[in-house]
């Protein structure tokens, strides 16, 4: 067997004596697509932050081509041609394609000024050795996602990289864009490139990696070989546990004759959403899909108040609501989960009881003082409820792991007892345990009576949560199918793609 291109032995790393990585092994191999994965918490992020030299270890050693090596700062990383393609991408849009990849080690003339032209070249050839079609001179901005990432891997290869770390590389692509992601990623194998591939979407794992190596609360669990193993397994070691069903879709009873809780009636807003009619009934979970742009963030904004409607009408439990802010539609009862959770859903310099407490904070005053004590206890009680992973309720959000923030914006609106809640990719970027566990609590709420309305690009769970989909392209809402009528996965994304 060849000799691994990396090796990380026996890796410790503690925080406040609290143990994050107990003896941890990891090892890559040349022309590799090798996964890390985990649940969120287990220590995948922490292990590839000492990879990068953003944490020392406590203990262990690393190798590089069989050579102990010293990883104490990102510049020592870079020396051991290791780059992490991070899942926030960190180009800057006003700038070209060329100017992204080479800031801070632009080519200079003589004179000592800038030579955008030499630096246009070089850009060119690492695109042309990519195969992706774009131009150099190409301002970021005006380019669509999957470009963005493109030109985040050929940064990364015009450091001379040659282990490569992509963390959730494909959570903003389409599919199409995805497909071609994975068409670089093939091609950088046959270069002899490696590739360490953090994602939590399954499917993508056993299409585009060779291995899988899973850590559970700070420890290794296994290393297995794609080809020898099955997503069951899988999922079993990163939740230490027979796999449950919750992603199987379970019929549920909710009120079918009784008027319905939440309306929207003819809503239009410019080009963007045309004549949108909604009902959902008390208990009812309603699952939105479609292809990116086709409305259906655009529709959830509107609903929260975040932008105007030009005409149409929304009902709230049988009352006409006009929604102007999100101050209204908290006012009326309506909750929203947004999409990008660490920009729009958290303060992640605060704590997890600070952002839990905001929608409610004046609800809670005593006189001119707030309520601490009873603060303190509508957030352990949510803490407890969504099962969030925090040493305390005053540790900062910020330093949670991406499953347990996505928590605590869901305790955040749960706290305020909504009537409707929006939930917009509820379980992008979580683990499968996380995942589960926030479909059981949307489960959960809909059983109390609430109207669910979910976004989710990820079809098994949209399936698996909702009673009924609706189907949108362009702004309109083409197709409203039963559950129990969606005999597959394939049936629903041929609804999606059929127009």
């Amino acid at each position: 067997m060849d000799q691994p291109v990396l090796e990380m032995k026996n890796i410790c790393k503690a925080f406040n004596g609290v143990t994050v990585l107990d003896k941890v092994d990891f090892s890559l191999r040349k022309g590799e697509v090798h996964a890390l994965m985990g649940g969120n918490g287990a220590g995948k992020s922490t292990l590839m932050k000492i990879l990068t030299g953003i944490y020392a270890a406590d203990s262990g050693e690393i190798l590089v081509e069989g050579k102990p090596v010293s990883i104490k700062n990102i510049d020592d990383a870079k020396k051991h041609n290791i780059s992490m393609i991070f899942q926030e991408f960190s180009l800057i849009p006003t700038l070209t394609v060329s100017q992204n990849i080479f800031l801070t080690r632009e080519t200079r003339t003589s004179l000592v000024l800038l030579n955008d032209k030499e630096s246009e070249k070089k850009t060119e050839k690492l695109l042309k050795e990519l195969g992706v079609d774009i131009k150099p001179s190409d301002i970021v901005q005006n380019l669509g996602v999957g470009y963005w990432q493109m030109t985040e891997i050929a940064k990364a290869l015009s450091q001379e990289a040659k282990i490569l770390i992509m963390d959730e590389p494909t959570s903003s692509l389409t599919k199409t864009e995805t497909e071609v992601l994975f068409n670089i990623i093939n091609k950088l194998k046959e270069k002899g490139y490696s590739i360490i591939y953090i994602s939590h979407r399954m499917d993508e794992i056993f299409q585009i990696c060779d291995r899988i190596t899973i850590l559970r609360d700070g420890k290794y669990v296994t290393t297995e070989t794609c080809s020898e193993t099955d997503l069951e397994t899988v999922i079993q070691h990163i939740v230490g546990r027979e796999f449950d069903k919750a992603f199987e879709w379970q019929e549920r009873p909710y009120s079918t004759d009784v008027p319905p809780i939440f309306e929207v009636k003819n809503l239009n807003v410019g080009n963007r959403l045309k004549d949108i009619n909604l009902s959902i009934q008390p208990g009812e979970i309603v699952g939105i899909a479609g292809l990116m742009g086709s409305g259906r963030t655009e529709l959830f904004r509107c609903l929260f108040g975040i932008d105007p409607i030009d005409s149409g009408d929304i009902y709230v439990e049988g009352k006409k609501r006009k929604i102007k802010s999100p101050k209204d539609a908290i006012e009326a009862g309506i909750s929203l989960i947004p999409e990008d959770r660490r920009m729009q859903g958290l303060i992640l310099q605060h704590s997890v009881k600070d952002n839990m407490i905001l929608p409610i904070l004046s609800k809670l005053k005593n006189g001119l003082f707030i309520d601490n004590k009873k603060l303190n206890e509508i957030s352990k009680q949510l803490v407890n409820k969504l099962k969030i992973k925090t040493d305390n309720i005053f540790k900062t959000s910020g330093l949670l792991s991406g499953g347990n923030q996505q928590k605590i914006v869901l305790a955040k609106w749960l706290a305020t007892d909504p009537t409707v809640l929006l939930l917009d990719e509820p379980t992008i970027g979580v683990d499968i345990g996380a995942k589960t566990e926030i479909i059981e609590v949307i489960r959960e709420m809909a059983e109390s009576g609430k109207a669910i309305l979910v976004v989710s690009s990820e079809l098994p769970e949209l399936l698996a949560m909702s009673d009924r989909v609706v189907v949108m392209h362009e702004g309109k809402i083409k197709k409203e199918m039963k559950r129990k009528e969606i005999k597959s996965e394939e049936e629903l994304e041929y609804a999606i793609q059929g127009f």
